[in-house]
């Protein structure tokens, strides 16, 4: 009896020993969970690095072919090479600047302003490293965001170019560039496109950039890129002058088919540069997609209609202008308007940008070369007014969103008050991008000067600048 006491009490010692560990097991599990959950990172979407790193790719080819096709088609067969070139170098010249410090400047903390240098040369960026989305606990990997911004800074300074297509020397023009994207381009980016992201926010106030904590709405650079490189082109034609001819002889656009082959191919390219600029393959990247179409299509309409009524025929030139127009003024407002509003948008600035190409230019006599001023700034700013109408939940549009609530809400909807906030960002933008570009301009053309010489002007770029010829007998 003794023997089998003994036997059970060691038995009943073990089991409550057991009981202990497992009570002390259950009341660590939590912390153990919690340990676990905060060691694993989020994991990007394949979906979404998949339509990201294909946005950037779309976006590519609007420069290189797209615009660089579009603006040659538009000069003379003497300044075609000039022009495909200029396009070209400027986007490997803005990738390189981008990767030493235009990211970090345009994309890190620092001031409402502009952002520091901490991730110059992309310094920390690692294949782990993610990037926020406008979603909470939704990430994209950084390299994807930081191509994708990328493909933005090569064709911003290459729209500038055609305001004074054919009189503008190489060399001066990527000294422009240069200091034009290190000044004007990224810290207008960091004031209407920096924050710290959606999970971030609470616990970083004030962390964003001057024109985003205003609540400006920009969906993927109407302010950015449309009207930032607008009005520098317009600037910059001024500085330089009219070319040798201007209204006393004939200048031609020389292949109009070409024209046609590089607006086709805008076109295309531009459902990456709206419905990419979501960060997410969602239903809102759709609607980005569907405005996209459908605003550009009803701006070509416009704007071919315009030329039926007024010169009873329309042109394939003006076609493509009208369809360029509805790319530009829809961009803003491509993720948050609705279909029938985007369309509405695309003519009501088709039939403006007619007024300022046709109208307002010969009025003030400016050699806008290929209409930079009335196309990209005068429909960046038409888009960006627009889109505070058009992004009214009452017309069907998506209104502004709280990030900073998992999940985001929408929220009150102040159709007047955000087209005040609309006018400010432009006004910003027009001074800040006007005004150091004028500097620039005017400071390069007094030391080395940024124009070739008469004879070199007559003869054409292609030979004088490149030793080469577009085309060959």
């Amino acid at each position: 009896m003794t023997q089998r006491f003994d036997m059970d009490c060691g038995k009943l010692i073990w089991i409550g020993r057991l009981a202990v560990i497992a009570a002390v097991g259950l009341c660590a599990a939590p912390a153990w969970a919690q340990d676990a959950a905060a060691a694993a990172p989020p994991v990007p979407d394949k979906g979404d690095t998949a339509w990201m790193l294909t946005s950037a790719a779309l976006v590519l080819m609007m420069s290189v072919p797209g615009l660089a096709l579009f603006y040659g088609g538009l000069v003379r067969s003497k300044n075609m090479l000039s022009v495909l070139m200029q396009v070209f170098m400027i986007v490997a010249v803005a990738a390189i600047i981008w990767v030493g410090w235009g990211y970090s400047l345009a994309f890190t903390g620092g001031s409402p302003y502009v952002g520091g240098l901490s991730k110059a040369f992309l310094s920390g960026v690692t294949t782990s490293s993610l990037a926020a989305t406008f979603s909470n606990g939704v990430y994209i990997h950084e390299y994807t965001f930081i191509a994708f911004q990328m493909t933005f800074v090569c064709i911003t300074p290459a729209l500038i170019v055609g305001a004074f297509a054919e009189r503008i020397r190489f060399l001066p023009l990527m000294l422009f560039i240069i200091l034009w994207l290190t000044i004007v381009y990224f810290p207008v980016a960091h004031m209407v496109w920096y924050w710290a992201g959606p999970d971030f926010l609470p616990n970083q106030p004030g962390d964003f950039g001057l024109l985003y904590g205003w609540g400006t709405l920009d969906f993927a650079g109407g302010t950015v890129v449309h009207i930032n490189a607008g009005i520098a082109g317009l600037i910059g034609c001024l500085v330089i002058g009219k070319r040798i001819g201007y209204k006393s002889e004939p200048l031609p656009p020389h292949s109009l088919v070409m024209t046609m082959i590089g607006a086709s191919l805008l076109w295309v390219g531009w459902f990456g540069f709206n419905a990419g600029s979501n960060l997410e393959a969602n239903g809102v990247t759709a609607l980005a997609f569907m405005n996209t179409f459908v605003a550009t299509a009803a701006a070509a309409v416009a704007w071919a209609m315009i030329e039926q009524i007024v010169h009873k025929r329309a042109s394939m030139l003006g076609a493509v202008t009208g369809a360029v127009v509805g790319l530009v003024a829809i961009t803003p407002a491509s993720g948050f308007a609705a279909p029938g509003t985007s369309m509405v948008l695309g003519a009501v600035a088709s039939c403006v940008c007619y007024l300022f190409v046709t109208k307002v230019k010969n009025r003030f006599g400016y050699d806008d070369t290929l209409d930079v001023f009335g196309v990209h700034c005068v429909g960046g700013i038409v888009g960006a007014l627009g889109t505070a109408i058009v992004a009214a939940p009452s017309l069907g549009g998506q209104g502004w969103f709280d990030y900073t609530v998992n999940p985001a809400v929408p929220g009150a909807y102040d159709m007047a008050g955000q087209l005040l906030t609309q006018a400010k960002a432009v006004g910003v933008t027009l001074l800040w991008s006007g005004g150091v570009s004028a500097l620039l301009f005017v400071a390069i053309d007094k030391l080395i000067g940024l124009r070739p010489s008469a004879d070199v002007e007559r003869e054409g770029l292609d030979i004088n600048e490149h030793g080469e010829r577009a085309y060959t007998l």
